[in-house]
């Protein structure tokens, strides 16, 4: 009998007896309480916002304290997120906290990808927690879970609408973490501009079908102050480290020539001031994000977030609940399968590079031979050529030889009638010589 169909048994069969006595597993809760507090808390939140927007000091303000970090500047060629993780405790109970900032974030001309860093750092983070899950040997209770629980975007305070870049962002990544909108540096603008501006962002994330993190109401104990505080959204916030003395209290605030903006008392129970949240919403912030809805960000980054992302990824994997029957599917019949079905599409593969290999070789083997033909023809070309061109050279050299020879002769001969001319001509002079010698009076001419 499988497991599921034993389990349903078991629950059909369940019936509610009577004790007759105290038992103990009453302390059950208290058990719970005592090993969560021994081991810790961990919780990470993701600040998404262009630079400047005062992102670390509304860290530093939310957990009153000083966390260290380099600053940023306008100069990054792109996105970069940049994770702190610190260790913080309060009274007995210890908290892993990690801040994840967006260094960049809408500085660059082009931010038409400027989602994209951040989108592939929460799926890695999903991925590593994954991989762990998948392991043999698991070791989740000491984990280190890396997975953002809480996203607060900051939005500059333009008092208009909000920018393309944060609408998409934002529709980006409503399916892989909660989203709690801030208006940053509120101050910027005055109330009446900031109702405005807030009635116009919820207009615009509604029109443009953007889930951001409703509080939850279904639990009895919370469900007044989350829907009242579900109305607020999104927080107008201002961030200060500053202690001021305003009256006989140290406040934090934020000093201007015109006067003094309130943050929040300094009081070790929460703080509910009329004039504080008059200034800012700061204190409902710290409220919602910290001291009611913690574990509730916690626990909707597990079992929505994280699981959406889980059965995407499983899916690809081939892996589903059921089969096209509707009958449950055996993790190791699952594995087989795909295990077959991943074999024998490498096989195919294997056969299609091999007749590909093939078929390239006799491309190659072809074109080689071609190349050969090519140059055989290309040389017995060139050698007909010099062939001819000898047979040239041979029959002008002949020609010239021919020549030489001629003139040879003809030299010969010019200089055979010179030789006999010289001779003529010499023996008539002797000739005359002598006869006017004989006879001076002989006129010559």
């Amino acid at each position: 009998m499988a497991a599921t169909d034993i389990a349903r048994q078991v629950g059909e069969g369940c019936r509610t007896v009577p004790l007759a006595g105290h038992v103990g597993f009453d302390s059950l809760p208290d058990q719970l309480v005592n090993k969560s507090v021994s081991q810790g808390f961990c919780f990470n939140i993701l600040c998404v916002g262009e630079t400047g927007l005062g992102k670390s000091t509304l860290m530093d303000t939310l957990f009153n304290t000083k966390f260290e970090g380099e600053p940023a500047t306008h100069t990054q060629p792109g996105v970069q997120l940049r994770s702190n993780t610190y260790d913080l405790q309060e009274s007995n109970v210890g908290l892993k906290l990690t801040i994840v900032s967006t260094v960049g974030f809408g500085d660059q001309i082009n931010k038409e990808d400027s989602y994209k860093p951040i989108v592939e750092f929460i799926d890695a983070q999903f991925e590593a927690y994954l991989q762990e899950e998948l392991k043999i040997r698991r070791v989740l209770h000491a984990y280190h879970d890396s997975r953002i629980h809480a996203c607060l975007y900051f939005i500059a305070p333009t008092g208009h609408s909000l920018k393309s870049l944060d609408l998409v962002t934002m529709k980006k990544l409503d399916s892989k973490v909660n989203i709690i909108p801030i208006i940053a540096k509120s101050d910027a603008i005055s109330k009446s501009e900031l109702t405005k501006f807030k009635i116009k962002i919820t207009s615009e994330l509604v029109s443009n079908g953007v889930q951001i993190y409703q509080f939850p109401t279904d639990d009895e104990s919370v469900a007044e102050i989350n829907g009242t505080m579900n109305a607020h959204l999104p927080f107008a916030v201002i961030g200060s480290t500053e202690e001021l003395k305003i009256g006989n209290k140290m406040m934090k605030a934020r000093q201007y020539p015109w006067g003094t903006v309130q943050v929040c008392f300094q009081c070790p129970r929460p703080c509910r001031a009329v004039e504080n949240e008059a200034h800012c919403d700061f204190v409902k912030l710290r409220e919602m994000l910290i001291r009611v809805n913690m574990e509730d960000l916690r626990e909707q980054t597990h079992s929505r977030h994280y699981e959406l992302y889980r059965r995407c990824k499983l899916e690809e994997m081939g892996f589903q609940d059921t089969d096209p029957d509707s009958k449950p599917f055996s993790l190791q019949e699952t594995y087989e399968a795909k295990r077959n079905e991943f074999l024998g599409e490498l096989q195919k593969k294997e056969e299609e590079m091999r007749q590909m290999f093939v078929q390239r070789v006799k491309e190659k083997e072809a074109e080689l031979k071609e190349a050969e033909k090519e140059l055989h023809e290309k040389f017995d070309r060139l050698k007909k050529l010099h062939q001819d061109e000898k047979k040239k050279l041979e029959d002008k050299k002949k020609s010239l030889d021919d020549e030489v020879n001629a003139f040879k002769q003809r030299k010969t001969a010019a200089e055979l009638l010179q030789s006999q001319g010289s001779q003529a001509g010499g023996s008539q002079t002797l000739k005359r010589d002598k006869e006017k010698k004989n006879n001076p009076w002989l006129c010559t001419e």
